[in-house]
């Protein structure tokens, strides 16, 4: 264990390493379980095609609800996950604004499952084929909440790259700055072409998400070097 690690972990007489131990867990389970089903989604959802369709779109239709449970469900993980940082991460740099900046992210996933997005480029079937003039409430809403929970999680990348160059590690820093800049840089690619915008999307999310997994994971695993 680096010598700094203290720094990013309870102490070893902290009661409460179990519950930390179990809220970070859920974090690192949040990424995958939100890749596969959209996976899922995207090889057995007749009419979607992910050349055209964003991952938004899956909210709809007589399935829709498969979707909105896994924005749901993913969100609260990572908000359970947000109060296990918190926790792991009792001082230095990034922990005061560190693990309310993931919890944020996670509270914008449930808030774009509640709010769909309208119908659009022929989906579900039997959707005219363009974009619509005008967002109704909960579309607008649903954009709300897709810019906020990613600019927190972007915002994070750089609270937490500043934390580890503390720490003198540097593949953590290079890992949350490349993170960082890829993500956004992706979904402004995106809304250049808004009728292709469904790929760079996805891959934006795969980055974030990547990066999410990848922090919790580390961070788990330095919790549980520690004696219970």
């Amino acid at each position: 264990m680096s010598p700094a690690a203290h720094e990013l972990i309870p102490t070893s007489g902290d009661a409460t390493l179990p519950a930390t131990r179990a809220l970070l867990a859920s974090g690192a389970v949040a990424g995958p379980f939100f890749t596969i089903s959209v996976v899922l989604q995207i090889l057995t959802r007749p009419g979607f095609d992910i050349r055209r369709h964003p991952i938004s779109l899956l909210s709809l239709g007589d399935l829709g609800w498969i979707q909105i449970a896994t924005f749901v469900l993913t969100g609260l993980a990572i908000a359970a996950a947000a109060v296990g940082m918190r926790r792991a991460l009792p001082s230095g740099r990034g922990a005061v604004w560190g693990p309310p900046l993931v919890g944020l992210f996670g509270l914008g996933l449930i808030a774009a499952g509640f709010f769909t997005a309208d119908p659009s480029m022929g989906f579900p079937p039997g959707t005219a084929a363009s974009i619509p003039d005008h967002l109704s409430w909960h579309s607008a809403l649903h954009g709300v909440a897709f810019f906020t929970s990613f600019t927190a999680l972007v915002v994070a990348c750089f609270v937490f790259a500043r934390r580890f160059a503390g720490l003198r590690w540097r593949g953590w820093v290079a890992y949350c700055v490349a993170s960082g800049v890829v993500a956004p840089t992706t979904v402004v690619l995106g809304m250049s072409k808004p009728r292709a915008a469904a790929v760079p999307f996805a891959l934006a999310a795969l980055v974030a998400f990547g990066w999410l997994t990848t922090l919790t994971v580390g961070t788990l695993a330095e919790v549980g070097r520690q004696p219970r």
